[in-house]
């Protein structure tokens, strides 16, 4: 049984719950009814990103907060669909964050993102399935359920804290990678245990089949569909076609990935990877690459408002109060879960990539937050299940209490580690260096646009001198600054500059590889070459 076949069973099982469940709520019944709860959501959308501007908490948290107090109000003609959730949000929320993806940083940082998204999930996993079987008294099926869905991390709230706090790009990177990887993950070790469920047994042989077709299915399917949409996107003139592929291929990858039985999440990260660092750099302009890029911004940020939303909606406290013994040991469990994977697979990292200082593992485990596809794949566990609705309050539970205590307390361990500081001269660096890489992209642009024979030659040349100037200074003064570091002026402040250093160092790394596989330089020297920059890459500041 493949994944898409699952995904139907799944949809098929799926029918109202009781309201005192606090599961999912029947339908709308008329299209102006949704419509006025429509505008509800959004000016309450708008109400809780003011309050939360003021009071400087997450987003999100006051999303599930503000949706608390009306779940009598609008559980009955509105819900979380896990249908909705898993074949139209899931989709747009993977896309936009993989066109955004650098695919040289996520290279860089692969080892550590592999190992939380891969071996780390199925620690964690199994962790909490232990302790939810021998201390609640489940059965194997539903605690192992259990450990899925809770060792699944959203990290949105993560990365909106880092929007207002800067931390190090590496841990930013290897947060946004793991949420990428783990949420396809997560579906397919969700889609095994239910393959166990319907069929009564599954071989550790059969289970590793099921999921390497299903994985490498779903990448295959990615790959092929990311790359057919490139020439295509070369012959769209305009940025408003250019949108409705990128949404054609985002939604259509998903769906096509399930009826061919495999990953459809996985289809998507590798067809979002290969549009944002292939395909962004066809656009015809750089107004259209913004437009498709603003396009996808807000897309994530509407979708994740109003998913958050319908969250605080969905949980019903007094439901959850009648069982909070139980929550609270489950939310023990899958603490400790994060903490062992965390900080035991982080901790062997050292023998073969660069380590990750502890403060920055602290900040991994306190951002373990869950968030719409844990409430999802609960939602979607079958009906025939037994304990179902307990295992429903039991998710709910801990996805409340990691959004709001969780991401409350997010922001001050970042600030009392003090991972964000960040000197006045590397302050100043990085402006130059924006200025430096804003100036030369439109001279490009300037470029572009004199061959095309829209610019006249003598406006062409007043305005290439003009960025000209901002050109030369920004390397002026970014030279002296180089010059200071290398001479050990700025040995305190070289963390800015390192990060130049090091993807120079990565990019003679892959360059040396690549002739080595073609068989261009013989192989001992090459290993030298290359241990001799792994020295080097090691000895540099984490960016």
């Amino acid at each position: 049984m493949g994944q898409g076949s699952v995904t139907e069973w799944i949809v098929a099982q799926q029918a109202p719950i009781d309201s005192n469940a606090a599961v999912v709520s029947q339908t709308v019944g008329t299209i102006p009814e949704l419509v006025i709860i429509l505008i509800i959501l959004l000016l309450l959308a708008t109400a809780v990103a003011l309050i939360t501007q003021q009071l400087r908490i997450p987003y999100v948290t006051g999303l599930v907060l503000a949706g608390l107090p009306i779940t009598e109000v609008l559980s009955r003609r509105i819900g979380l669909d896990p249908s909705l959730v898993l074949n139209l949000f899931l989709p747009i929320l993977i896309f936009e964050a993989a066109i955004n993806t650098d695919i040289s940083r996520l290279r860089s940082t692969f080892k550590p993102i592999a190992l939380l998204a891969g071996p780390g999930s199925i620690v964690s996993s199994a962790i909490i399935a232990v302790l939810v079987k021998l201390g609640l008294g489940l059965d194997w099926i539903p605690a192992l359920l259990i450990g899925v869905i809770l060792a699944n991390t959203d990290t949105v709230s993560m990365i909106a804290v880092f929007k207002d706090i800067r931390v190090p790009s590496r841990l930013s990177t290897i947060v946004e990678g793991e949420t990428l990887f783990n949420d396809a993950a997560a579906l397919i070790s969700f889609n095994l245990l239910l393959v166990l469920y319907a069929t009564g047994s599954l071989t550790p042989v059969q289970g590793i089949k099921e999921l390497l077709v299903v994985a490498l299915g779903g990448g295959l399917v990615g790959g092929v569909l990311g790359y057919l949409s490139l020439p295509i996107l070369v012959r769209l003139s305009d940025p408003l076609s250019s949108l409705l592929l990128t949404v054609a291929l985002a939604l259509g990858t998903f769906q096509i990935g399930q009826f061919l039985g495999v990953s459809g999440a996985v289809a998507v990260v590798i067809a979002g990877l290969i549009f944002g660092n292939l395909g962004l750099s066809r656009s015809a302009s750089a107004s259209d690459r913004i437009t498709l890029l603003s396009f996808w911004e807000y897309a994530g940020f509407s979708v994740n408002t109003f998913i958050f939303l319908l969250i605080g909606i969905e949980i019903n406290p007094v439901t959850l109060w009648r069982i909070l013994p139980a929550i609270l040991f489950v939310i023990l469990a899958y603490q400790l879960g994060r903490i062992l994977s965390v900080y035991l697979l982080l901790a062997g990292l050292r023998w073969f990539d660069r380590p990750i200082p502890l403060p920055w593992q602290h900040v991994l485990v306190l951002g373990n937050i869950k968030g719409s596809l844990s409430m999802a794949l609960a939602v979607a566990i079958p009906l025939t299940l037994t304990g179902r609705e307990f295992i429903i309050e039991l998710v709910f539970g801990s996805v409340l209490f990691s959004l709001v205590a969780q991401g409350l307390a997010l922001p001050s361990l970042i600030k009392w580690l003090n991972i964000s500081r960040v000197s006045e001269v590397v302050q100043e660096a990085g402006q130059l260096q924006i200025q430096l890489i804003a100036a030369k992209s439109a001279q490009d642009e300037l470029d572009s646009l004199l061959k095309s024979g829209v610019l006249p030659k003598a406006v062409y040349e007043e305005l290439w001198a003009s960025y000209q100037a901002r050109v030369a200074e920004s390397e002026r003064v970014l030279r002296e600054f180089y010059n200071q570091y290398r001479t050990g002026q700025l040995k305190r402040d070289r963390s800015g500059l390192d990060s130049i250093r090091r993807r120079l160092l990565l990019a003679e790394k892959v360059a040396v590889n690549d002739a080595l596989r073609k068989r261009i330089v013989p192989d001992d020297l090459v290993q030298h070459y290359i241990k001799d920059l792994d020295e080097k890459l090691l000895s540099l500041d984490d960016d």
